[in-house]
Protein backbone atom coordinates (compact mmCIF):
# COMPACT_ATOMS: atom_id res chain seq x y z
CA UNK A 1 0.00 0.00 0.00
CA UNK A 2 1.42 3.34 -1.05
CA UNK A 3 1.87 6.07 1.53
CA UNK A 4 0.08 9.14 0.12
CA UNK A 5 1.18 11.49 2.91
CA UNK A 6 3.41 13.54 0.60
CA UNK A 7 0.64 13.98 -1.97
CA UNK A 8 -1.87 14.97 0.71
CA UNK A 9 0.59 17.44 2.25
CA UNK A 10 1.38 18.92 -1.17
CA UNK A 11 -2.34 19.38 -1.83
CA UNK A 12 -2.88 20.99 1.59
CA UNK A 13 0.08 23.33 1.09
CA UNK A 14 -1.24 24.37 -2.33
CA UNK A 15 -4.73 25.01 -0.92
CA UNK A 16 -3.23 26.87 2.04
CA UNK A 17 -1.17 29.12 -0.26
CA UNK A 18 -4.24 29.94 -2.36
CA UNK A 19 -6.31 30.60 0.79
CA UNK A 20 -3.61 32.70 2.47
CA UNK A 21 -3.33 34.99 -0.55
CA UNK A 22 -7.06 35.54 -1.05
CA UNK A 23 -9.35 38.20 0.31
CA UNK A 24 -11.26 36.92 3.33
CA UNK A 25 -14.90 38.05 3.34
CA UNK A 26 -16.14 39.20 6.71
CA UNK A 27 -19.82 38.55 7.42
CA UNK A 28 -22.07 41.53 7.78
CA UNK A 29 -22.73 42.84 4.31
CA UNK A 30 -25.50 40.91 2.54
CA UNK A 31 -26.11 38.72 5.58
CA UNK A 32 -29.02 39.03 7.94
CA UNK A 33 -27.95 39.71 11.54
CA UNK A 34 -30.65 37.31 12.71
CA UNK A 35 -29.28 34.31 10.80
CA UNK A 36 -25.60 35.20 10.34
CA UNK A 37 -24.33 32.80 13.06
CA UNK A 38 -26.80 29.95 12.41
CA UNK A 39 -25.26 26.59 11.63
CA UNK A 40 -26.86 23.25 10.87
CA UNK A 41 -26.09 20.21 13.02
CA UNK A 42 -25.90 17.70 10.19
CA UNK A 43 -23.78 17.55 7.03
CA UNK A 44 -26.82 16.46 5.02
CA UNK A 45 -28.25 19.94 5.39
CA UNK A 46 -24.96 21.81 5.08
CA UNK A 47 -25.00 24.63 2.61
CA UNK A 48 -22.11 25.30 0.25
CA UNK A 49 -21.12 28.23 2.46
CA UNK A 50 -20.96 26.02 5.57
CA UNK A 51 -18.80 23.45 3.80
CA UNK A 52 -16.53 26.24 2.58
CA UNK A 53 -16.34 27.62 6.14
CA UNK A 54 -15.19 24.21 7.41
CA UNK A 55 -12.47 24.13 4.74
CA UNK A 56 -11.47 27.67 5.72
CA UNK A 57 -11.17 26.67 9.36
CA UNK A 58 -8.91 23.75 8.41
CA UNK A 59 -6.76 26.07 6.33
CA UNK A 60 -6.77 28.65 9.11
CA UNK A 61 -5.50 25.95 11.47
CA UNK A 62 -2.74 24.99 9.02
CA UNK A 63 -1.88 28.68 8.77
CA UNK A 64 -1.59 28.93 12.55
CA UNK A 65 0.65 25.86 12.72
CA UNK A 66 2.96 27.11 9.95
CA UNK A 67 3.14 30.61 11.40
CA UNK A 68 4.10 29.10 14.77
CA UNK A 69 7.12 27.30 13.32
CA UNK A 70 10.68 28.64 13.45
CA UNK A 71 11.59 31.13 10.71
CA UNK A 72 13.57 28.73 8.53
CA UNK A 73 10.84 26.06 8.53
CA UNK A 74 8.11 28.63 7.90
CA UNK A 75 10.02 30.12 4.97
CA UNK A 76 10.75 26.69 3.49
CA UNK A 77 7.07 25.71 3.66
CA UNK A 78 5.87 29.05 2.29
CA UNK A 79 8.20 28.78 -0.69
CA UNK A 80 7.28 25.18 -1.37
CA UNK A 81 3.59 26.07 -1.19
CA UNK A 82 4.15 28.88 -3.68
CA UNK A 83 6.11 26.58 -5.99
CA UNK A 84 3.40 23.91 -5.76
CA UNK A 85 0.70 26.48 -6.48
CA UNK A 86 2.47 27.85 -9.56
CA UNK A 87 3.63 24.45 -10.78
CA UNK A 88 7.21 25.72 -11.05
CA UNK A 89 10.27 25.44 -8.83
CA UNK A 90 11.50 28.99 -9.23
CA UNK A 91 10.89 30.62 -5.86
CA UNK A 92 13.83 30.80 -3.46
CA UNK A 93 14.84 32.80 -0.41
CA UNK A 94 18.06 34.13 1.05
CA UNK A 95 16.78 32.96 4.46
CA UNK A 96 17.31 29.35 3.42
CA UNK A 97 20.71 27.67 3.16
CA UNK A 98 22.53 28.21 -0.14
CA UNK A 99 23.57 24.54 -0.34
CA UNK A 100 20.95 22.50 -2.22
CA UNK A 101 21.32 19.44 0.02
CA UNK A 102 21.06 21.52 3.19
CA UNK A 103 17.99 23.32 1.82
CA UNK A 104 16.36 19.96 1.01
CA UNK A 105 17.13 18.73 4.54
CA UNK A 106 15.52 21.84 6.08
CA UNK A 107 12.43 21.43 3.88
CA UNK A 108 12.20 17.74 4.82
CA UNK A 109 12.39 18.57 8.52
CA UNK A 110 9.75 21.30 8.12
CA UNK A 111 7.39 18.96 6.26
CA UNK A 112 7.90 16.24 8.86
CA UNK A 113 7.20 18.65 11.73
CA UNK A 114 4.06 19.90 9.97
CA UNK A 115 2.68 16.46 9.15
CA UNK A 116 3.32 15.21 12.69
CA UNK A 117 1.42 18.18 14.15
CA UNK A 118 -1.46 17.74 11.69
CA UNK A 119 -1.69 14.00 12.45
CA UNK A 120 -1.63 14.54 16.22
CA UNK A 121 -4.43 17.09 15.95
CA UNK A 122 -6.48 14.93 13.56
CA UNK A 123 -6.34 17.18 10.52
CA UNK A 124 -4.72 14.51 8.31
Amino acid sequence: MKDETNEILNDLLCQWHRWANCYQHVGGINSSPMFRECRSNSRQWASIEEIADEDKSQLAYIDAVIMGMCDVYRTALQLQARNLHTGRSVWTSARLPADVAERARVLGEARTALIVKLRVDGVV
